[in-house]
């Protein structure tokens, strides 16, 4: 994307709340997207949302619902999750998968209804999302799968979608919202008046801090938006965003997954219900299955690498210099002070406190495989 001219690139609605408060606004999943506001780094912007709040744009994410008599079974076919489980307004990561089992996307889903759902996918895969839901839609429709009722898509486009994240951010929302937001606990979502404007408010994020993904009507995103950012809130941009997820232990699309790869090669078998390995009727079943029964070949794990950070495709090596793996995200952490890393190594590399070598500037460097995440979560659960 970084070649793509700022004409071809598309805008949220707070693009010019953005460049009024001094965003460097980057390429970003077509998107041009705030990277860092005015002279406050990223590691800064980083360490106010792990000890404050910060306020970040998501507004490029791609927001449907999915609706329908039998958009519980639509959704059990393209998901492995089992939605049928789910009570009402509350969510759940989930994974669109190809017929061989590889991610097609990560989404989070909202159940509101069995009829209803609010769905989040990524905005780098907007075309192929969209397309697949499109054909997959047209075959149940047509098909006896669809007897109680078909389903349909509608796009929420140019509705705003901004996450307010950190420790300070229940107490910073809470002084817009009528309802007591402690009894709000993560997964769960509901619409709640926000200084007075009907919003759909989830409590979560992609920071492992406590937080709120805000959806809002495209006339008031930037009212509100104004309204959230203001002190101890800090506005926060991609930079930030990349570094505060990976020390989370959370996958980007197009780096740690793909459609190469299974929710089981991800690490990812805890979104796959326990009714649904049982029953198999979602698409990509049969390697998915196999896997959970086998093994994988190869998992996604976390590193600790001695001396420089590894990037993304860094190779990683056995002690013996056998190839075995590949790096997809890594950074400096800047709450650990330690160069982290996640990526994929073979099976039986991959447990905690294994011992390995990742190439960096055609150097091998010692790093150790461990758990993740690599900040603990800290979010508001139910006791």
């Amino acid at each position: 994307m970084s070649s793509a001219s700022s004409t071809q690139l598309s805008k949220t609605g707070l693009y010019d709340f953005h460049v009024a408060n001094g965003a460097k606004m980057v390429p970003f999943a077509g998107y041009s997207m705030p990277l860092q506001y005015g002279d406050v780094g990223g590691v800064a912007a980083h360490n106010h949302v792990r000890t404050q709040a910060g306020l970040f744009d998501v507004g490029h994410m791609v927001q449907s619902f999915i609706t329908g008599p039998s958009a519980t079974a639509f959704l059990e076919w393209l998901t492995p999750s089992a939605l049928s489980e789910l009570k009402p307004f509350h969510s759940t990561l989930s994974v669109l998968l190809n017929d061989k089992g590889g991610i097609i996307d990560d989404t989070v889903i909202c159940k509101h209804a069995a009829d209803k759902f609010y769905v989040v996918t990524n905005a780098g895969r907007r075309a192929e999302d969209l397309a697949w839901f499109e054909q997959k839609i047209k075959e149940w429709n047509s098909s006896d799968k669809s007897s109680s009722g078909k389903v349909s898509l509608e796009l929420l486009d140019g509705w705003g979608l901004v996450a307010l994240q950190g420790p300070e951010a229940a107490k910073v929302l809470q002084a817009h919202v009528k309802e007591d937001l402690s009894k709000l606990y993560f997964g769960q979502s509901g619409y709640f008046d926000v200084a007075g404007v009907k919003c759909h408010v989830a409590r979560g994020g992609y920071t492992g801090e406590d937080g709120f993904e805000i959806s809002i009507p495209p006339e008031k995103t930037v009212e509100i938006t104004e309204i959230l950012s203001k002190s101890p809130v800090q506005l926060t941009g991609l930079g930030a965003r990349d570094s505060l997820r990976l020390e989370a232990g959370m996958c980007l699309y197009g780096h740690d997954l793909n459609e190469d790869i299974t929710p089981v090669e991800a690490g990812l078998s805890w979104v796959i219900g326990k009714s649904r390995r049982e029953n198999g009727t979602f698409i990509g079943a049969s390697t998915v299955l196999q896997q959970l029964k086998d093994g994988p070949s190869k998992r996604r794990v976390g590193f600790v690498v001695a001396d420089v950070p590894a990037r993304e495709g860094a190779k990683v090596f056995s002690p013996a210099e056998e190839e075995i793996g590949v790096i997809t995200s890594g950074i400096p952490s800047p709450t650990l002070s330690q160069n982290i890393a996640m990526g994929y190594v073979k099976t039986g590399f991959h447990k905690k406190g294994t011992e390995v070598l990742v190439e960096v500037r055609k150097k091998m460097r010692k790093a150790t495989v461990r758990s993740m995440p690599f900040v603990p979560a800290k979010y508001h659960r139910e006791a």
